[in-house]
């Protein structure tokens, strides 16, 4: 069984979710508060955590990066209507995925059940698990991004998406193509300006030679070009 936490100060989200959890064989831990979820995150054995943006104590957004600094569990954030500043600053920070309040619990557990069955098909895929392009190498099994034997802070998507990209040199991937490949059955839900976010992430992390090698596709999406 998975083991899921929920970290919102709202006691019914905890009671609704909790029933769709539970009747997809799923079990949870309940938390209230920032601290008690940073506490829980990483001293807890979790294959997923559900974790609210406004909660006392301490924010979601500290608790995801606190967490990103030794864990790439998958996290899906909870953030209420538009708040789009909030939204984008915890897919930067490395958020797995997010859902705007209120939410059905029916998506809630369709979108946890898309992202463990990835994280298990890039388990057990037989592709290779590195790509190189001169001094840059991506691990898909470690989730290690290195440049000149020198390791790079990225999140588990940015490294996905950087991976498909240098899998597919000279080829434009729409961004419909993109969200399909890394977050799965589900992506339809998602918004795809969270890809744009990602790729400016990527690019940050990369000196200009390579950065500038990952060019947009005006209305489309993104390609790497290797023989720049």
């Amino acid at each position: 069984m998975a083991h899921i936490l929920i970290c919102d100060d709202d006691t019914s989200v905890h009671s609704s979710l909790g029933i769709y959890l539970e009747d997809n064989n799923f079990l949870y831990t309940s938390v209230f508060d920032g601290k008690e979820s940073l506490k829980n995150a990483l001293n807890g054995n979790f294959d997923l955590i559900i974790l609210d943006i406004m909660m006392p104590y301490m924010s979601g957004i500290d608790v995801c990066k606190e967490i990103r600094r030794v864990s790439k569990v998958p996290i899906i954030m909870l953030t209420a209507k538009g708040e789009e500043i909030d939204i984008l600053l915890g897919l930067e920070l490395g958020a797995d995925d997010y859902i705007v309040k209120p939410f059905n619990p029916r998506e809630v557990v369709a979108r946890v059940k898309s992202i463990l069955r990835r994280m298990d098909d890039l388990k057990t895929r037989k592709i290779a698990s590195a790509i190189q392009f001169e001094d840059l190498k991506v691990n898909i099994s470690t989730y290690k991004l290195v440049l000149d034997d020198k390791m790079i802070n990225s999140t588990p998507k940015e490294i996905e998406i950087l991976y498909m990209l240098l899998s597919n040199p000279g080829v434009t991937l729409s961004r419909d193509e993109i969200l399909d490949k890394i977050w799965g059955a589900d992506y339809n839900y998602v918004d795809r300006r969270t890809i744009d976010t990602h790729i400016n992430r990527i690019r940050s992390h990369l000196p200009k030679k390579y950065a500038d090698r990952i060019q947009s596709v005006y209305g489309v999406g993104y390609r790497f070009e290797a023989g720049v």
